[in-house]
C-alpha cells in the first residue's frame, strides 16, 4: 500500500508518524547487503503526491542493496525524552516496506535516485500520559491497527 493510501486508510496515524519523520531532516534506513546481513544509513524522507519517497545519491550503496533486494525499514528522527516530563516525549515511527525506484528523469545529471515506498507495517511508540507505560501503536495489512500497552 503506498504511503497516500495508508493516509487515507488511517489518516490520524499517518499524521502522527509523518510529522515524527519530519521533526527533524534525517532519519535511518535499514537495507540488507549482497551477504544478506543489515546496513545502516542515513537518510531523507518526504511525503508528498508520490507518497513516501526517499532520495539516494548516485553510486550509494544503500541504492545499490534497493536495486538488489528493496526491502527497507526506516526510523524516524528521536529526541530523548525529558526526564521530568516522559509524557511529553513525541515518540518515535518506524516504516517497513519495499522501495521501488520512481524515475522522473531516465538519466538524471548528477545520477541520483529517488525511491517510493510500498507501506507494509507502520509503528508509533510513545509515553502515555500517565508516564507509566508505552503505548505502541501498529497497522499491518493483515491484522490492521493495533494499540498495545508496555510497561
Amino acid at each position: 500500500m503506498w504511503w497516500n493510501e495508508f493516509a487515507d486508510a488511517e489518516p490520524d496515524l499517518a499524521a502522527r508518524v509523518e510529522a515524527r519523520f519530519k521533526a527533524a531532516r534525517h532519519s535511518t534506513m535499514a537495507t540488507l547487503r549482497r551477504d544478506g546481513s543489515p546496513r545502516i544509513s542515513g537518510t531523507e524522507v518526504e511525503f508528498g503526491a508520490d507518497g513516501m519517497v526517499l532520495g539516494s545519491m548516485a553510486g550509494s550503496l544503500k541504492a545499490r542493496d534497493l536495486h538488489r533486494d528493496p526491502r527497507v525499514a526506516l526510523h524516524s528522527p528521536s529526541v530523548d525524552p525529558d526526564d521530568d516530563a516522559p509524557a511529553t516525549w513525541p515518540g518515535d515511527a518506524k516504516v517497513a516496506g519495499t522501495a521501488h525506484e520512481v524515475v522522473v528523469d531516465p538519466a538524471p545529471e548528477d545520477g541520483s535516485h529517488r525511491f517510493r515506498v510500498d507501506v507494509a507495517e507502520v509503528v508509533l511508540t510513545y509515553v502515555a500520559p500517565s508516564a507509566d507505560h508505552l503505548v505502541v501503536e501498529s497497522w499491518h495489512p493483515d491484522r490492521g491497527r493495533e494499540t498495545r500497552m508496555r510497561k
